[in-house]
């Protein structure tokens, strides 16, 4: 069946945000202005994709960066209404279904208290290497030994989610993410969702988060001592906003967003060697206007007190029961959304550039406030370098010119 002509009128008129774009212009106008929060314009850069782990947390040890997400709509709140009500006894039911906990690790009774004891005080690669998996179960893992419904899944471990377009801050680098691998989708999905992806290993989009991880919904972020809980908190929060904001995006194409209005689509994980925080995300939908918000789903302590005693496999089990009871459906939806697209689209790339400069005003906008949020950590912990490297300045008529002759070369 032919597309509907609304549908092709609607994504041809306004939705040009949503089209792939090359990393080298919108990115690097990005890393420019977000130099604010963005630890590459302070240290020398990596070769990798990866991010010192004090590099890429500092801009959110700043108190006031709960204060910035506000302002550019993403609440580490409740909305007013809360989320639906389907959501609340989808919570419950990830919560209580019960599940079958491994065998032989070091959660076993007769070396928990040791595993703890041993890990009391050591760094964050010392509590990812030892629980990390017992509270957030690698999905790719889990998919590897059996598990033929989780072999659609992605996972990236500290790797930044480079293709990701920015919210606001330094693009998302969380110690563990989980969304659908790009084979996933069949041949004819990929092609319609082809224009607004791009060149996957040069283009942002909203589309992807690596090159080869689409539409996270799943983050993690360990963190050492009772009050970096809260830092991770903020990163995990602004990794949520971001896999949200390309999900709302998707489902805006083909006119079914208010079906994700008040409605947990992501879910993210805090934790240190004891305590654990799981956080429901959501996007709360008002015309074309979105704000991002998350439910506490739980807090606990793993330790073997008379509280909490037994506590050690919630997170494990909720989840379980997110890859079981929850992934399927999700991805289910995901395809159907994909499948209302048409499968010829053909853009006039002229149309880019004033979508691009809303992306540079947004991304300029996180700059100032967030540059001090960053120099003042890496000054306090001595990371700051005698001389910082030079960067040439780069005008926005620069910018979009040089988008659009990459855009122009790309798409044709």
């Amino acid at each position: 069946m032919a597309p509907s002509t609304w549908l092709i009128a609607r994504i041809l008129s306004d939705q040009f945000v949503l089209l792939g774009r090359g990393r080298q212009s919108s990115v690097a106008q990005r890393k420019r202005s977000d130099a604010s929060i963005n630890a590459e314009s302070v240290l020398s850069r990596t070769p990798s994709d990866q991010q010192p782990r004090e590099q890429k947390s500092a801009p959110y040890r700043h108190p006031r960066y709960e204060g910035q997400l506000r302002e550019r709509g993403s609440f580490m709140g409740k909305h007013e209404e809360g989320i639906t009500a389907e959501s609340k006894e989808l919570c419950g039911k990830l919560l209580r279904a019960p599940q079958l906990q491994p065998e032989h690790t070091l959660f076993d009774e007769d070396l928990f208290e040791d595993t703890l004891d041993m890990i009391k005080g050591r760094n964050e690669t010392r509590v990812i290497r030892d629980i990390a998996q017992l509270i957030v179960p690698p999905g790719e893992i889990l998919a590897h030994r059996g598990a033929e419904h989780l072999k659609i899944l992605r996972e990236t471990t500290n790797a930044g989610w480079n293709n990701a377009i920015p919210f606001c801050g330094p693009r998302p680098q969380p110690d563990y993410g989980l969304g659908f691998k790009r084979e996933a989708f069949n041949r004819l999905q990929l092609q319609k969702l082809q224009p607004f992806v791009g060149n996957e290993l040069e283009d942002c989009s909203y589309v992807a988060a690596t090159y080869d991880m689409y539409l996270p919904f799943l983050t993690c972020e360990v963190k050492c001592g009772a009050s970096a809980l809260d830092i991770a908190d903020r990163q995990n929060a602004h990794n949520q906003t971001v896999a949200l904001q390309n999900l709302v995006e998707l489902f805006r194409l083909v006119g079914r967003e208010k079906e994700l209005h008040r409605e947990i689509n992501g879910f993210s994980i805090s934790h240190n060697d004891v305590d654990v925080r799981i956080w429901g995300h959501y996007a709360a939908i008002d015309g074309r206007d979105t704000m991002f918000y998350r439910h506490p789903i739980g807090e606990f302590s793993i330790k073997n007190t008379e509280l909490d005693r037994g506590k050690r496999w919630t997170a494990h089990n909720f989840v379980r029961n997110v890859y079981d009871l929850w992934v399927p459906n999700h991805f289910e939806r995901i395809c159907s959304a994909i499948d209302m697209l048409p499968a010829s689209l053909n853009f006039e790339v002229a149309g880019q550039s004033e979508t691009q400069s809303l992306d540079q005003e947004r991304a300029s906008s996180c700059s100032g406030l967030s540059q001090r949020f960053e120099d003042d950590y890496l000054a306090d912990e001595g990371l700051m370098p005698d001389s910082q490297p030079s960067t040439q300045p780069v005008t926005t008529d620069t910018t979009i010119q040089s988008e659009s002759s990459n855009s122009k070369r790309k798409k044709k």
